[in-house]
């Protein structure tokens, strides 16, 4: 093949190229993208801090008259429970198992409560945050069950005195809250509705529908709960509400939903089973009665951090505008 006929192939082959510098593709290939950047002028930053507090402002008072409309009753009981003669040695009541630990309080309801009613636990100063707390569990075993145990990190509450796997392991499963609560006003009996307390996504997703508890709480030491062994992990919601950790301290996990209106005047008893060990660590028990508004229950701190920030953002934009005004740029 001659040189004229193989410049015309490769003639024939060669793709145009665009121009160097026309348009959308040379400022794609150079990267010159088009790009903004805001200068902060004095009437910039007013503006700003003002749009913040007239905002903010608002809705933080938004915020605390929606939790200033929810009910709620709240009563420790941890010392109510105790019999007098152990008011001064709580470790040793809680540890008997000779001594009922069945407890009746009455409270009243100082303002309507509609339904439905929330009631929750309350524990304060337990620290479900800690590291080696929140490691102590198997997310497999949960969902696959027993063969996932060797690989889980779930010491020290990984294996029974037999060697057997225990199903759920772990500290979080091992420290379940069993205390119990029954409602009644006068001899009436209070329903509480246990079922759908938890995620539905929990349930679904995480705890398996073939996983059952097995050798738990077996073992020397008992943290908290027992589980019927003959009820799938997906069904046993208390535990799937336990096991979602809270980040603080005190925190509040659901017990159940009364399905009932609350009038005002009536007094509640509430029958306690007092089986929860808080003694040990100088913690707190409460049950709470709770309805709720569209922002939830009743938090008047989302409110006032609103108020506040807002109140600030003002308060910076009417110092920059004196500022300004006295020394301008």
């Amino acid at each position: 093949m001659d040189e004229a006929s193989t410049s015309a192939s490769a003639g024939a082959t060669r793709r145009p190229f665009p121009h160097a510098r026309s348009g959308v593709y040379y400022r794609f290939t150079q990267q010159n993208l088009p790009a903004w950047k805001p200068a902060m002028t004095p009437g910039c930053l007013i503006a700003t801090f003002l749009i913040i507090g007239i905002i903010f402002v608002p809705f933080g008072l938004v915020c605390l008259h929606a939790s200033n409309h929810v009910a709620e009753i709240n009563h420790r009981y941890d010392v109510d429970c105790v019999p007098d003669a152990y008011r001064g040695n709580k470790q040793a009541y809680i540890k008997d198992s000779s001594i009922s630990k069945n407890c009746t309080l009455e409270v009243k309801v100082l303002e309507h409560m509609r339904a439905p009613i929330y009631v929750y636990y309350e524990l304060e100063n337990f620290y479900q945050n800690h590291r080696r707390y929140v490691k102590s569990r198997s997310d497999k075993q949960l969902r696959y069950g027993a063969k996932y145990t060797v690989e889980s990190s779930c010491s020290p509450v990984q294996w029974d005195d037999n060697g057997s796997p225990i199903v759920p392991c772990g500290l979080i499963a091992w420290s379940l809250f069993n205390d119990t609560y029954g409602f009644a006003h006068g001899s009436k009996e209070i329903k509480v509705n246990r079922k759908n307390i938890s995620w539905k996504s929990d349930r679904e997703h995480k705890f398996g529908k073939n996983v059952f508890p097995s050798n738990f709480q077996n073992g020397t030491f008992i943290g908290g709960g027992k589980l019927d062994p003959n009820v799938p992990l997906s069904e046993q919601e208390d535990l799937i509400v336990w096991m979602r950790t809270a980040a603080l301290p005190k925190f509040r996990k659901l017990y159940g939903v009364i399905e009932e209106d609350l009038q005002v005047d009536q007094t509640i008893t509430i029958l306690i089973t007092n089986n929860y060990n808080t003694y040990t660590f100088g913690g707190k028990k409460n049950v709470v009665l709770s309805t709720a508004t569209w922002l939830g229950g009743k938090n008047n701190f989302l409110g006032h951090a609103y108020i506040v920030t807002g109140a600030l953002s003002i308060f910076m934009a009417i110092l920059f505008a004196l500022v300004h005004a006295k020394y301008p740029r």
